[in-house]
């Protein structure tokens, strides 16, 4: 290993450190700090509440916003539910508001293996937000029409049409004669899973600086993001104690908003659209009370619409998307960015195209995941071949280096200039060995951000593998750490057999630090990954240590014919003929 490339693994190793143990407690000290502000300012209104005198009571009524947390009352007519269904959704709508209390993802399992009665399709509760609540009020209305992907209710001049699309579209078309009101996006919730996250999106038309943009609220300065903490995969990570924190926080964030989006690492509940004016959301993000540290177990959203001025009936146009997290859908949404890629989107648009191509000519996403690192290798073969080669050239000139070195050590001006001469004659260049590592950094990133929130690989199997998305977690009530994780430590050993096949220009005893070290480091990075990532590193190591010990074996026969020396026969001159 040479000083280039053990200078991009300290730089890479202390990146890490920093982040694990300065940046991430800093910002769980923030989240704690903000969490705890938020829970003093809820106990003081409480305790100030209490102690008002009696005659506050008789005080003049405040306008109520529309976004205020008023318990619904319910009709005085008995409720029915309406279900409509199609290939994708099945949906279940109440007559009080005709809203949607419970979606059904018809071709996503609970668990692993097929959709089954012992294996349900995913399904979300939205009883304690419902899907379309219009407003506080729930108006009791009456079925008129109905078909197996539309019903239309009624309630004297207030008429609500709901219409189930293909793409897990739900279109609703109101007829109000509200100025302002709001419109309920529903109720996404927590998994169980340690790399799952909540959090919430929106396109804002000022998403700063006069722009407009998309914002992930678990980041920057959104006031949501100390409620909303992700998992090992993402996320505003971290954790902090939740004692003395309220169960539920509610947020409201203004602005006009193009688009809205509840997520979890999977699923999506958004607004996509509506033709009125979206002038921000309220959320409420509920944390999960039986954990001692915080986490949310929920979050719902209701948007701030604006109707339209004067009198009369108005009517709205509003879609809304129910769904799986999967980018070809989003992306004629025009809600791409929900897949939070972040700067590296250039590269992981075509890396999911490529997952899909592969897993449709081979139905097998583990299968997928090797023909996607052949193409990688295949399309680095040339820069990392001639990485290889120069790092061999850079170790054969080390002797001369040395007495280069020796020569001018009191004239440090002639020995660079000498050192340059050297790699010009040998044509050698010192950097080639950094490139292949640099350009395929944004690669693995990209590869890191898919691979652990691709809808696709949900419960994807692979040989032992029980899902890619996952750790593989074998012997779980036997080992530690949640259990014993293969591909990690194949990992690591075909990385310290990597770095020991590569050809180094420095000291012995620092390469074999090496050798160590980054592979502990990576291991105890990667243990509790997606083991679809594992398996990518881990494959990509393999086909390294096959090029390297193929331009070693190559290097060598060469080596051995250029030293080889050539059997001549001796010239036969006039005395040895005339004495033959």
């Amino acid at each position: 290993m040479n000083k280039a490339e053990k200078l991009i693994c300290l730089v890479l190793g202390g990146v890490l450190a920093w982040y694990l143990f300065v940046q991430s407690p800093k910002e769980a000290k923030v989240r704690a700090e903000y969490a705890k502000a938020q829970a003093e300012a809820v106990a003081a209104q409480q305790a100030e509440s209490q102690s008002a005198p009696a005659v506050a009571e008789a005080a003049p009524e405040e306008p109520v916003s529309p976004v205020a947390d008023i318990a619904p009352k319910s009709p005085d007519i008995p409720e029915e539910i309406v279900v409509l269904e199609n290939d994708e959704l099945r949906l279940e709508l109440s007559t009080w508001g005709g809203v949607v209390k419970k979606a059904m993802l018809k071709k996503y399992a609970q668990g692993r293996g097929a959709v089954s009665e012992e294996n349900p399709a995913v399904e979300f509760d939205f009883s304690k937000s419902p899907l379309g609540q219009l407003g506080n009020a729930v108006v009791g209305y009456a079925v008129a029409s109905r078909s197996a992907t539309e019903v239309v209710f009624v309630n004297g001049g207030d008429m609500r049409k709901v219409s189930l699309a293909d793409n897990y579209l739900v279109k609703y078309d109101d007829s109000l004669a509200a100025k302002e009101t709001t419109l309920s996006l529903g109720l996404m919730t927590m998994g169980a899973s340690k790399n799952d996250i909540l959090s919430v999106d929106s396109w804002a038309l000022d998403a700063g600086k006069g722009k407009e943009g998309v914002i992930h609220h678990c980041e920057g300065d959104s006031p949501l993001k100390g409620y909303l903490v992700g998992g090992l995969s993402g996320g505003c990570s971290g954790s902090k104690n939740a004692a003395g924190l309220p169960a539920s926080a509610r947020v409201s964030y203004p602005g006009e908003q193009r688009w809205i989006a509840l997520k979890n690492r999977f699923f999506v509940t958004a607004l996509v659209s509506t033709t009125a004016q979206n002038k921000g959301f309220d959320s409420v993000i509920a944390r999960d009370t039986a954990a001692a540290a915080y986490r949310p177990k929920s979050v719902s959203a209701k948007a701030v619409l604006n109707v339209g001025e004067g009198a009369g009936i108005k009517e709205m146009t509003s879609v809304f998307y129910v769904g799986p997290k999967k980018q070809a859908l989003l992306w004629d949404l025009g809600m791409k960015d929900v897949m939070e890629f972040g700067m590296w989107r250039w590269i992981c648009y075509p890396v999911v195209w490529a997952l899909n191509l592969f897993n449709n000519l081979i139905p097998n996403y583990g299968v997928a995941i090797i023909l996607l690192t052949i193409l990688v290798r295949v399309l680095f073969w040339p820069l990392t071949h001639k990485s290889t080669v120069g790092m061999k050239k850079m170790q054969e000139i080390q002797p001369l280096m040395k007495e280069i070195q020796a020569k001018y050590k009191d004239n440090p001006q002639r020995l660079q200039q000498e050192t340059w001469a050297l790699y010009k004659e040998k044509k050698v260049n010192p950097m080639s060995s950094c490139l292949p590592m640099l350009v395929q950094i944004p690669v693995f990133i990209a590869l890191f951000n898919v691979l652990r929130s691709a809808v696709e690989l949900r419960y994807a199997p692979f040989l032992w593998i029980g899902d890619l998305s996952e750790p593989e977690a074998l012997f779980a009530s036997w080992f530690p750490f949640g259990g014993l994780n293969i591909l990690p430590i194949l990992m690591a050993a075909t990385m310290a057999l990597q770095s020991a096949l590569t050809p180094s220009t420095g000291d012995k005893n620092q390469q074999k630090m090496m050798m160590v070290f980054m592979p502990i480091m990576m291991l105890f990075m990667f243990y509790s990954f997606p083991s679809a990532l594992s398996l990518y590193w881990t494959l990509s190591q393999v086909f390294s240590i096959v090029q390297m010990w193929l331009i070693r074996r190559k290097t060598a026969k060469s080596s051995v014919e250029v030293l080889t020396p050539e059997v001549v026969d001796a010239p036969i001159t006039r005395q040895m003929r005339r004495h033959g």
